[in-house]
């Protein structure tokens, strides 16, 4: 599990390799990845839009960018959490997602916070330790 706090804002991400979904043959992987955000602070805050940088292992790059998550954008009041889960093609048999949120406090404040970035691997890719 991977996990990031920002403004008493904890992000945890865990990632799971999807083997059904995905073709060694045809170069498709696949993973979803299950996100908990949990307001840890005093104030509610609402999670406005997302920034996605996802890196396959060639290095290419793609961003996400778009209004909230999975067709929301919770409001989590202090002590809350919102549970999602998603998912990521590569064409590769690994990788790396990071990214962040905008959120919005009460008063209006909008701020960003970081989601960890995390690995995609698959149990195809062989690794190399250095």
């Amino acid at each position: 599990m991977y996990r990031a706090v920002t403004r008493q804002i904890e992000v945890t991400v865990e990632p799971n390799f999807m083997p059904e979904r995905s073709s060694v043959e045809q170069s498709r992987y696949f993973w979803s990845y299950t996100i908990v955000i949990t307001n840890t602070g005093r104030e509610t805050v609402q999670l406005r839009t997302r920034h996605w940088i996802i890196t396959d292992a060639s290095g290419r790059q793609q961003e996400v960018r778009g209004e909230g998550v999975v067709g929301e954008q919770p409001v989590l009041a202090p002590g809350e959490h919102f549970e999602y889960t998603s998912g990521v093609p590569l064409s590769t048999a690994s990788g790396f997602m990071t990214g962040r949120y905008q959120m919005v406090n009460e008063t209006g404040e909008r701020f960003e916070i970081d989601v960890p970035t995390f690995s995609l691997d698959s149990p195809d890719n062989k690794r190399v330790l250095n």
